[in-house]
């Protein structure tokens, strides 16, 4: 399946959180992203409160990224449960992997997760046992199937203790980070 893309570089957000009005951190990221041209948001749970997904709008929205972000706290090691339905019931076979699942060959996927513990916490004698890039290998694998790039995750660490101003800090971080893929991929 070949879908005609824009010239110009997109990025798709996929944002899954369950309870955003509780999120002292996400909003603010995602309304500094919101402020970039080039990115689009799909909010999962407003859009699919029932997880009724719209399959073919997902898949079309997918083809026209360059960049997808799934952009979403770290519950329990892992992603809500609304994005591991979507991934399970929008990447499938035909679409993205084996036999003609070719849609998402050559995009690049990229994780931005809020974490509650402490950078230190992820390390091989922190609380969590384990760096953060451990747990995220499964998008590192799902895009490998998908013929997809993995880019290195964006992680916000301590999210329920950082400051109004370390959050702001953040969210400009994000949004210059988003520029500067931009920049990278119109510069190519």
């Amino acid at each position: 399946m070949e879908i005609e893309q824009d010239s110009k570089p997109k990025i798709l957000i996929i944002f899954a959180h369950p309870y955003p009005q509780q999120s002292r951190v996400n909003r603010p990221l995602l309304e500094e992203a919101q402020r970039i041209p080039e990115v689009e948001i799909i909010d999962l749970y407003e859009q699919y409160p029932d997880f009724y997904i719209d399959i073919p709008a997902e898949q079309r929205r997918l083809t026209t990224a360059d960049l997808i972000i799934f952009h979403h706290p770290f519950y329990w090691y892992s992603a809500p449960s609304l994005l591991k339905h979507w991934q399970d019931m929008v990447l499938e076979e035909r679409f993205a992997l084996n036999e003609g699942g070719y849609a998402l060959r050559g995009k690049k996927l990229m994780s931005m997760v809020t974490v509650g513990h402490s950078e230190q916490s992820y390390q091989l004698d922190g609380y969590d046992r384990f760096p953060i890039d451990h747990f995220l290998l499964p998008y590192e694998q799902m895009a490998f199937h998908c013929g997809m790039q993995y880019l290195p995750p964006f992680v916000v660490y301590s999210a329920h203790r950082i400051t109004e101003s370390e959050i702001a800090i953040q969210a400009c971080n994000y949004r210059q980070h988003l520029l500067s893929y931009l920049s990278n991929i119109d510069n190519e």
